[in-house]
């Protein structure tokens, strides 16, 4: 695996959220910064697919059922050179391309557009079932708030009984979800347990260690795989860190350069 690379993208998502969504005025940024590693290992060091031939008959599928922090995507795709990286300055603006919430419409290499929670799972069973004698291998991100949605557990049931080990599900596991903490809304807990108990594989790692994500991205399984990546909500930004206000609020004035200052300075 390539450590640095995945760093150097994850850092690069970072810093890219929070201009996004300095200049559009969009929500969501601790959504990106929680995942931004996540998404750093995923399509740079994981993720079969080429910008070059974004629709290939063998490629691999990522779908990320958290669609308001598309965001992350889009600057995964373009440090990966699905379309330039001038585009991310039109994020959520008048004309752009890139709208608040991740869409397939005319961007190369997103496949399914997001934003109504719990639906990215469901047709990553189907990306996964259609796909499986094509060796193409499917990776769904989600939020733990989302794992509310009853078609999740439905869509849990199907991936095992169809041993769709081609399947993986990492869960942005950031406690939180829309006001409250996820523990305050729904509890979840046992949390592992309840995916072990559906017939997944669980791995249930620090999502801001690169080496233990790909080490679960990348360890063999017979089963649907679930990844609970334990994040901190804002992660790299610390006045955005576990602070429900940056779910909704975009960085502007000196927020905003206070931002770039700490992703600057970001250590690992």
């Amino acid at each position: 695996m390539s450590i640095k690379k995945s760093e150097e993208l994850a850092d690069f998502i970072r810093i890219s959220a929070v201009k996004m969504t300095n200049k559009g005025k969009s929500s969501h940024v601790a959504s990106v910064l929680s995942m931004a590693d996540v998404l750093g290992v995923v399509y740079g060091d994981y993720l079969k697919v080429n910008p070059d031939e974004p629709k290939a008959t063998d490629r691999d599928i990522f779908i990320l059922s958290k669609g308001h922090a598309g965001a992350g995507v889009y600057a995964a795709l373009a440090w990966r050179g699905f379309f330039s990286k001038s585009v991310l300055d039109t994020h959520y603006q008048n004309g752009s391309i890139l709208s608040g919430h991740v869409s397939h419409k005319n961007i190369p290499g997103v496949e399914f557009s997001t934003g109504s929670l719990g639906h990215g799972l469901p047709a990553s069973i189907g990306f996964a079932m259609a796909r499986k004698e094509l060796g193409s291998r499917v990776v769904c991100v989600m939020g733990d708030g989302e794992c509310n949605e009853g078609t999740t557990w439905e869509s849990a049931l199907l991936a095992s009984h169809y041993n769709l080990n081609n399947l993986t599900v990492i869960i942005d596991c950031n406690k939180f979800q829309s006001l409250k903490t996820t523990k305050e809304t729904l509890n979840l807990e046992p949390f592992a347990q309840k995916w072990e108990s559906f017939g997944w594989d669980v791995f249930d790692i620090d999502g801001h260690d690169i080496k233990a994500i790909s080490a679960a991205l990348n360890a063999n399984s017979k089963k649907p795989k679930c990844i609970i990546a334990n994040t901190i909500k804002g992660n790299g930004v610390d006045f955005m860190e576990n602070n429900i206000l940056w779910h909704y609020r975009s960085p502007q004035n000196e927020e905003y350069e206070l931002a770039l200052e700490k992703l600057k300075n970001y250590e690992r």
